[in-house]
């Protein structure tokens, strides 16, 4: 009886502490939100800031609403907005399977290394977030552009010729995404790694599973919802990246972030941008419920077992 008093005096602060990352989420994140969605509604203007109000009194003090549906139509039928949004989703998703790819065995032997060294691989892998994002992405720069130091170094050994096209192309743009997200990726994967029991791999193993089996059958289920939160720490981000595209990208490359600096700050077309950036969320919410429904109904499923 103790006990569950204890619990019933735990719950309303319990709900206190989880309310303040709620509130934090509507705050920052629901309200502005909002705000975008209610500029996307609204028509370009020469007006400060550069778009009309949608809601107007008229005479006799009525309340007048005027929703613009023009910015998404256009949106819908201009195949420029569509191949942006497929060219960032699939910039997102092959940067999502690459670090995936590199990512895994990582963190693999980061969570099954000696617990003396596991700090220090750790400290590795975190290592370039003590550097700023931007600095970074200018260091590759250096690195792939024409006179770079790769070019240069191939160059003067004699492996090559004339300088190698690194810089400004699909190349570069992956390569640094995948190097700038990897990190995204190793850490909710060891997270997840570190905590499985190893004797579970002893038992197959002592039941005649080989190593790759035991992988297949253990190891990657055991790491499925590491693997999803990795993905969805890469992928969201990158679909809206900009400053890789701008710096790196090749004139050609099109990407959500671009086109919404175009414009907001090239077009002054808020309305627009609003709708463009509108679009983007939308399209990662979806796949968001989805997963999160189908992690329900497994929850769900194991609980009735």
């Amino acid at each position: 009886m103790n006990i569950q008093r204890l619990f019933k005096r735990l719950k309303p602060g319990r709900g206190a502490v989880i309310s303040i990352p709620y509130f934090w989420l509507l705050l920052f994140f629901l309200v502005p939100f909002f705000i975008v969605l209610k500029i996307s509604f609204a028509e370009q203007d020469l007006a400060i800031p550069p778009f009309t109000s949608l809601m107007n009194l008229e005479e006799g003090g009525l309340l007048h609403i005027t929703l613009n549906l023009g910015n998404f139509d256009f949106i819908l039928s201009d195949d420029f907005y569509a191949k942006t949004y497929l060219s960032s989703l699939q910039a997102a998703l092959f940067t999502t399977l690459m670090c995936l790819l590199l990512g895994y065995p990582i963190a693999y032997a980061i969570a099954r290394t000696d617990p003396a060294r596991r700090n220090v691989l750790l400290m590795l892998v975190m290592l370039p977030f003590w550097t700023s994002f931007l600095l970074r992405v200018y260091a590759w720069m250096g690195l792939l552009n024409e006179n770079g130091l790769i070019n240069s170094f191939l160059l003067a050994i004699g492996l090559v010729d004339e300088p190698l096209p690194l810089f400004h192309n699909n190349f570069s743009l992956y390569l640094v995404m995948v190097y700038a997200y990897l990190p995204f990726m190793i850490l909710p994967l060891f997270s997840h790694l570190v905590k499985m029991d190893g004797r579970l791999l002893e038992a197959a193993s002592d039941l005649g599973a080989g190593p790759i089996k035991a992988f297949f059958t253990i190891t990657l289920p055991l790491s499925r919802n590491g693997i999803i939160a990795g993905s969805m720490m890469v992928f969201i981000p990158a679909v809206g990246e900009f400053v890789i595209p701008e710096l790196v990208g090749g004139p050609d490359t099109l990407m959500i972030g671009k086109v919404l600096w175009n414009e907001f700050f090239d077009n002054n077309n808020w309305p627009m941008a609003a709708a463009v950036a509108t679009v983007m969320v939308l399209l990662l919410i979806v796949p968001i419920a989805f997963l999160h429904r189908f992690e329900t109904r497994q929850l769900e499923g194991k609980g009735n077992e």
